[in-house]
């Protein structure tokens, strides 16, 4: 019987699993992608982790890694198919990598699978990811200074992303595809008001466009606007249909849970991007590890 399963091997569940290693727990951290080190790998520059500046965001992810290594984690390749919970402890139920059912029995779990990024699926967006087109201006609006960006998305994280280059950029376009906002009229008033903001609705990205970096977009109705990058906030997509029988999240099917990361489900946590919260980074990922550790710590002394 493990004492934690750790399922994600993000910066939340590597976070997790070293502070594991160190209160002696027994630990596994199953990882659906061999070396996977979430999201973060995708960024080609992450300037805002404190102490580890203008890393790439695969070195980040594979410092973050290597800690966990030198800690003498355990690591195993598989995909989460199911969980169940049954006399007070939890079987987890993955495909390894030979496709066979192989279950694990543990005490805790701490679900730090991640969220994805709702995509625009126009043309480009893939070929110029990390290359002009960005998912998070707080990561990366700082590489755009004096330079012209679109923010695409209509709520409030695209509202919020369009004042935060305002300040930074020459030009943000700010472009939806409905005439009005789902977001709060407060930013939008902030918006309208700015002279560098020029907001742009019923339209919609058809194409993304440049040579080795991005250049231009091109709209649904054919209009193309130079800009050097775009900031893609149409939503994010938790991975959390695993947990759906077990009532422990919101409508946008996040879970629901406090800085302790405790959910309302005996044993399980969370950590990470999943996790209902204001701000998602790679150094709030990391710091709901070490803090779902610290809540197993304490529900296994009660046991």
């Amino acid at each position: 019987m493990l004492d934690v399963i750790i399922i994600g091997s993000g910066p939340a569940g590597l976070s997790a699993a070293v502070y594991a290693k160190r209160a002696n727990l027994n630990v596994i951290l199953i990882e659906k992608e061999y070396m996977g080190t979430g999201q973060i790998a995708y960024s080609s520059q992450v300037d805002n982790y404190l102490g580890l500046p203008k890393m790439s965001g695969y070195d980040l992810g594979e410092t973050f890694r290597n800690h966990a290594e030198e800690f003498g984690v355990e690591f195993v390749e598989g995909e989460v198919t199911k969980l169940e919970h049954n006399n007070g402890y939890w079987t987890v139920s993955m495909l390894n990598e030979d496709e066979k059912t192989v279950h694990y029995e543990t005490q805790t779990v701490v679900y730090a699978t991640g969220s994805s990024h709702r995509l625009l699926g126009c043309t480009g967006e893939d070929t110029f990811q990390a290359k002009g087109v960005s998912y998070c201006a707080v990561c990366d609006g700082s590489f755009y200074k004096d330079k012209v960006t679109a923010v695409i998305g209509g709520g409030d994280t695209a509202l919020n992303d369009a004042l935060y280059l305002s300040e930074l950029c020459e030009t943000v376009y700010l472009i939806h595809r409905r005439d009005t906002f789902r977001g709060s009229v407060s930013a939008l008033k902030k918006l309208e008001a700015k002279e560098n903001v020029k907001i742009i609705t019923n339209a919609t990205v058809s194409e993304i466009s440049g040579d080795k970096k991005v250049t231009s977009i091109t709209l649904n109705d054919g209009t193309n606007l130079e800009v050097q990058g775009v900031f893609v906030a149409v939503g994010m997509i938790p991975q959390t249909a695993l947990l759906k029988e077990f009532d422990v999240l919101d409508a946008q099917g996040y879970i629901i849970a406090d800085e302790t990361c405790a959910t309302s489900a005996e044993g399980l946590y969370v950590a990470g991007d999943v996790r209902t919260k204001k701000l998602r980074q790679a150094i709030t990922a990391a710091a709901d590890g070490a803090c779902a550790i610290q809540s197993v710590q304490e529900y296994l002394l009660t046991k």
